[in-house]
């Protein structure tokens, strides 16, 4: 797989991984990512062919939904299903189903639970950290064009 999306950094280590037959769900501290594997990308690939007016709204999925990469700290909500389908509640977008064999599903929601008030907590000091740097930079600004020279 790929790295963090353009960035050169290689993935984080998974800390919770299932390796299904048509997609796979890897869980890192920070981030979930759900990808189709390549046979079931060919699989939609060529039901696309057989019917053009899919072809549109299947390109459309695999642009916005497949892969999937959600950052634990958007996460309002996870729940398993006596099914086994993990679902996955975010605020301002659509909620994410993944289905899974019951004892999968309870072990990643657990997993998920567990890191989801860290990422949100790492994210509110992230972001405390951004507004006190740019009022230091704003300070800086204002302390340099206080003692410029008017010309």
């Amino acid at each position: 797989m790929a790295g963090t999306e353009g960035s050169g950094l290689p993935d984080k280590p998974a800390v919770f991984l299932l390796d299904k037959p048509h997609f796979q769900v890897r869980l890192q501290s920070d981030l979930l990512k759900v990808d189709l594997k390549d046979g079931a990308r060919a699989e939609i690939e060529k039901l696309a062919e057989a019917r053009p007016a899919l072809r549109d709204t299947i390109g459309w999925m695999f642009q916005t939904i497949i892969p999937l990469d959600v950052h634990l700290w958007e996460i309002e909500k996870v729940t398993v299903e006596s099914s086994g389908k993990v679902n996955i509640r975010i605020p301002h977008r659509r909620d994410i189903h993944i289905p899974l064999e019951h004892v999968e599903a309870e072990r990643l929601v657990e997993k998920m639970n567990e890191l989801i008030p860290i990422e949100k907590e790492r994210r509110i000091e992230r972001q405390l950290a951004e507004q006190v740097a740019e009022k230091d930079r704003e300070r800086q600004k204002a302390d340099t064009l206080k003692y410029r020279p008017i010309r």
